[in-house]
């Protein structure tokens, strides 16, 4: 039996989002939060076993608290992989019981373990003899025809008993058959009182809620009521929201003052990457979202979109963008401080 899972605190965290959420991404999440927990996408237990796992696994050290996210559904195989999370240096390792796409599917992993959750317990169990990490589920309120909250709960039990303290719970059901993984993020009503009602009857058990979350605010109201709160799409398209984290629900200082300093703390990190090789537009394809709601956002946008993807393209062309937004932002700045007619007649 592996030792006690060390304790991370998950009161906030961001969701592993395939195509997304990978190392470039963390570190520049990491300079708007010191706090929140982040995951890694979603890598299958296949592709480490037969792939490039340095490519899959490697990971930056100012990434943590960081967590693998695993897809699979065989306990030898998913024992091999946690500890290989243990070796390279994870905070935890979660394995996705959540994923609707149909390639998930068809590897008998993902959403449709919800109908197998000894499989889930063996899997789990199997983690946490061969590692020492936390070992976590992340899943859905039900799928197809699972209808009853009764349901969910024999989803549970098992994996508890079989050690795992921990379940990430996308407050939707997920529909397998007839929509689409993008569908599946959206159609499906979300359902908080479930997850609610998870924490009361289980209070031993820790409960993160996620799924269709959009604020900090939100965030405080949802931790009225369960453990933690996970968020996906709304800190990848609006990350500046980030920069609150550490101080709204943490009560710490803020990492970072100013979207400038963000930039600031990725120049090196972007130089360093380009020097290994690493192409500029698979770094800047994250930030798009960094200045919105600020004058020459859409400028900044722009030329990353139209630039960063270039073979050649170099530190100067982050660096460009960033002096666009800055230009225009100085622009309406003056444009605000200077008196409009109306003053010059009230005089």
């Amino acid at each position: 039996m592996s030792a006690s899972p060390t304790k991370l605190n998950r009161r906030f965290s961001i969701a592993p989002m395939l195509d997304w959420s990978d190392r470039h991404c963390r570190f520049f999440w990491r300079q708007l939060t010191r706090q929140a927990l982040l995951y890694t996408e979603m890598v299958t237990t296949g592709a480490l076993l037969h792939g490039d796992r340095d490519r899959f696994l490697n990971f930056n050290a100012e990434e943590h608290p960081v967590a693998l996210q695993l897809g699979g559904s065989d306990a030898v195989d998913l024992a091999r992989c946690a500890k290989w999370a243990q070796e390279w240096g994870y905070d935890e390792v979660n394995l996705n019981c959540g994923c609707p796409s149909d390639r998930v599917q068809s590897g008998m992993f993902g959403a449709c373990l919800m109908v197998a959750p000894q499989r889930v317990a063996d899997g789990v169990k199997a983690m946490r003899d061969a590692c020492e990490l936390p070992v976590t589920v992340k899943h859905r309120i039900g799928i197809d025809d699972m209808e009853s909250y009764q349901e969910l709960i024999d989803f549970i039990s098992p994996i508890a008993e079989a050690g795992c303290e921990v379940f990430i719970v996308h407050a939707r059901k997920a529909w397998l058959q007839g929509l689409s993984p993008k569908e599946n993020r959206e159609i499906p009503p979300l359902n908080y009182p479930w997850v609610y009602q998870l924490k009361r009857d289980l209070p031993h058990l820790e409960i993160i809620i996620n799924g269709g979350i959009k604020s900090l605010a939100e965030c405080q109201d949802h931790l009225q009521h369960v453990d933690g709160v996970m968020i996906g799409r709304e800190a990848y398209q609006n990350p500046w929201m980030l920069a609150e984290v550490d101080s709204s629900l943490y009560g710490m200082d803020k990492t970072v003052q100013s979207r400038d300093d963000v930039i600031a703390g990725l120049l090196p990190y972007v130089a360093d990457q380009l020097e290994g090789g690493a192409h500029l537009n698979h770094i800047t394809r994250h930030i798009l979202g960094l200045y919105q709601g600020v004058p020459g956002a859409r400028k900044f946008r722009r030329h990353l979109s139209e630039n960063a993807y270039k073979q050649q393209a170099g530190l100067e062309v982050l660096t460009e963008a960033h002096r666009l937004v800055q230009e225009a932002t100085a622009y309406a700045e003056a444009r605000n401080r200077q008196p409009s007619a109306n003053e010059f007649s009230a005089h």
